[in-house]
């Protein structure tokens, strides 16, 4: 009898916390939307997401955010292009290649990596990175679209390999040994029936991959220029969508337009982020049936 009245309360108190974060979740969303909803009276939805300038101070203000959007794209396309050939190649290499020692020393550095702060690769960014690549391309400023997608692949990585791993060590022993009793090579194996059938844990790890770093602050607030216009090139300097935020909302007014178009540019991260998180759960569960 004690035992299921305990059971019964873990069991409420798991489902509570559920359902308090759901909550959560929604009343952010609310609390975005409430304040977005605000700019929207006084300046049209299709001049904030088509326009072309953010001049938030300018007269009249604009509050354009292709510019921003831009940029977030082109940091994010550049770290996904970086880290997940490099990390998916680490995961097979980790989870079938590599010898017991040197995966255990090898999952132990990769758990450090996610461990480092974001201002200390935006450091590293900023003292070392920035002016090896403005000498390295012959730019006029290292502070680019380009260095903030290096770090960002970076801070990526520990997610996609780690995730990655799990789905190509969690695929069936007898697909390999299928394989290998036909005839197959060790890479044959590996190439052609362990990575298509984990290749939904492996986009899914790549899809939370995306979500970190589409959402990270602080290394593209330090390193990309910080600079409003529509980027051509991503070796020239360019602003964030999470960078405008961190770095404009300590100067406005509350209750001004600019602080409702900064709350209405969180309304569309959040979006962004909920769209590419949903994706990744479904993935996972498909990779998990």
């Amino acid at each position: 009898m004690r035992r299921k009245i305990s059971e019964y309360i873990i069991e409420s108190l798991i489902k509570l916390s559920g359902f308090v974060v759901i909550i959560f979740v929604f009343l952010i969303f609310l609390f975005l939307l409430r304040d977005s909803l605000s700019l929207f009276r006084v300046y049209k939805v299709g001049e904030f997401l088509f326009g072309r300038n953010w001049l938030p101070i300018s007269e009249p203000p604009k509050f354009g955010i292709v510019p921003l959007l831009l940029g977030s794209i082109y940091v994010t396309v550049g770290a996904i292009v970086i880290c997940v050939p490099v990390g998916v190649a680490a995961a097979m290499f980790i989870a079938e290649a590599a010898p017991t020692f040197l995966k255990h020393i090898l999952k132990s550095l990769i758990e450090i990596l996610a461990a480092i702060p974001s201002v200390v690769l935006g450091f590293i960014g900023i003292i070392w990175l920035s002016p090896f690549l403005k000498n390295t391309f012959h730019l006029n400023t290292g502070m680019c679209g380009f260095t903030g997608s290096l770090l960002l692949a970076f801070m990526a990585l520990p997610t996609i390999i780690s995730i990655s791993e799990d789905a190509l060590v969690g695929v069936p022993r007898a697909y390999k040994e299928a394989a290998f009793g036909l005839g197959a090579t060790r890479w044959q194996a590996l190439w052609r029936i362990v990575l298509p059938a984990a290749s939904p844990g492996i986009i899914a790890g790549v899809m939370l991959g995306i979500g970190r770093v589409i959402g990270e602050t602080m290394v593209v607030m330090m390193v990309t220029g910080n600079s409003p216009v529509i980027p051509t090139s991503i070796l020239q300097p360019l602003r964030t969508l999470t960078a405008t935020i961190a770095g404009e909302m300590g100067e406005t007014v509350s209750g001004s337009e600019h602080y409702f178009a900064l709350f209405a540019v969180g309304l569309v991260l959040f979006i962004i982020t909920f769209i590419i998180n949903f994706l990744a759960d479904s993935f996972l569960r498909r990779a998990r049936v």
